[in-house]
């Protein structure tokens, strides 16, 4: 962990941090590391540790989380992708609480998409015994992780679930739970159109929403 540390702190660059700082909404500080020297640095890393050939590492990812500048989150989800096979049916919880904290999309979404949709796939109930709650609860980031968490099932998408869950939702007046619907709509159209123009047509969703969830259908149609 210290040597990552110091790998990233030997590479920051403030004047950069200044407009990635800005781009988050200033809501993070950061090193100013952009994204190719990050990933260059993350594989010397993992080269020079072997972490990689260990069990998951959750202490590992937690001490990342927890540190202030972005790319040390960032990181922490570099790891999460390389380590997808690892998880168990039990890391949901310890992927909720990623969720829930230091959450802004750029985390969240890959984490949607990654290792809650790698659980699930693996682990069915876990939808019912975790996700449904996070649909139907008051966290604004789960909810969206709910939307968003078959992004990539394509034809193994399970469309009744997710537009019950879309239906949950879909008054909501949160920019990021709008934006979510409209993305999940618009990806699983790559798979099935006509089914999501149907539900488009059928239901009263967010101008947002529609936008975005109809930009694959205008070119079907």
């Amino acid at each position: 962990m210290e040597y990552l540390i110091r790998l990233f702190e030997e590479n920051q660059d403030l004047e950069q941090a200044i407009p990635m700082k800005r781009y988050m909404k200033d809501k993070f500080p950061f090193l100013g590391i952009k994204t190719p020297e990050r990933r260059a640095i993350m594989k010397k890393f993992y080269n020079e540790s072997g972490i990689l050939k260990e069990p998951f590492q959750k202490e590992f990812v937690l001490m990342l989380w927890k540190k202030e500048e972005r790319e040390f989150q960032n990181a922490a989800l570099d790891y999460i992708d390389r380590s997808l096979k690892k998880l168990e049916k039990d890391d949901i919880y310890f992927i909720e609480h990623l969720i829930t904290t230091k959450s802004w999309w750029d985390t969240v979404d890959m984490l949607a998409q990654k290792p809650v949709g790698e659980i699930a796939r693996n682990n069915p109930d876990v939808i019912s015994e975790t996700i449904e709650g996070w649909a139907y609860g008051d966290n604004l980031w789960l909810r969206r992780t709910a939307i968003l968490f078959q992004l990539k099932y394509k034809s193994e998408t399970d469309d009744k679930l997710l537009y019950r869950y879309i239906k949950q939702n879909k008054d909501s007046k949160e920019f990021f739970i709008q934006k979510a619907i409209g993305w999940a709509l618009r990806e699983y159209s790559k798979t099935n159109p006509k089914s999501v123009k149907q539900f488009i047509s059928e239901n009263r969703l967010a101008k947002l929403s529609v936008r975005e969830g109809s930009k694959y259908l205008k070119q079907t149609t």
